[in-house]
């Protein structure tokens, strides 16, 4: 099941780019793309109701460094010990998921969700995934002594998925990629300032979701379009 859900969020990730272009597609798997002041692109399915969703399920989030990142990163760095292994990049990984999760969690509580593990007639099931990380200073906390300046701690693309959760019905996706803590001017980077950089865009990314959650549920309907053939 886990190398199913793995896959799944892969090719969701794999379409962000065409949602990210200058002129996205109109239709992303049967979706429609409809205007949104908060993420870059945001499909609904015709017709898709989320009134009834006061509870929200929250599936494991999936991460993925961007394409090459370790490799060009270990390419520019000098010094041996200060280079990414696997191991390094599974613990990246892992504070990445874990810290998103647990922040997403937070955000839609705080904006009056239960948070819940079971389907049900009134759970909003959504499945997210981290991608296009980049970071600006991983910090390998070796002995060298080096610092790392740069304008922003890095940056990601947030996936967001939203099923029911009793039919598995799709009714939406959203896209946004985001710079955390973009500045215009350079400042030391390192693992504490990242930590909090990146949780900062988590949050953002947590208020923008359960905000549009709440706008959703108070927007009637759309009509959904008549099947083929018929008037």
């Amino acid at each position: 099941m886990r190398s199913v859900l793995r896959i799944a969020v892969a090719a969701l990730a794999l379409g962000c780019s065409a949602a990210l272009a200058d002129d996205p597609p109109r239709e992303w798997d049967g979706l429609v793309r409809v205007d949104s002041a908060r993420f870059d692109s945001v499909y609904l399915a015709p017709g898709a109701d989320f009134s009834s969703y006061t509870k929200v399920m929250l599936d494991p989030t999936e991460v993925a460094f961007q394409r090459n990142w370790i490799r060009d990163y270990n390419r520019t760095t000098m010094d041996l010990s200060s280079r990414i292994n696997d191991r390094d990049a599974q613990e990246i990984l892992d504070a990445v998921r874990t810290g998103f999760q647990d922040v997403f969690a937070e955000e839609y509580t705080k904006a009056g969700y239960q948070v819940v593990t079971t389907p049900g007639p009134d759970v909003l099931r959504l499945r997210t995934a981290v991608t296009n990380i980049e970071i600006a200073a991983p910090d390998q906390m070796t002995s060298a002594r080096s610092r790392t300046y740069s304008e922003d701690a890095g940056e990601a693309t947030l996936v967001l998925e939203a099923r029911d959760s009793m039919s598995g019905a799709i009714l939406g996706r959203a896209v946004d990629r985001r710079i955390a803590d973009n500045n215009s001017f350079m400042m030391r980077r390192n693992r504490a300032t990242n930590t909090w950089d990146f949780e900062r865009m988590f949050r953002s990314w947590g208020e923008m979701s359960a905000s549009a959650l709440a706008g959703l549920r108070a927007t009637p309907a759309p009509a959904a379009p008549p099947a083929t053939g018929q008037p």
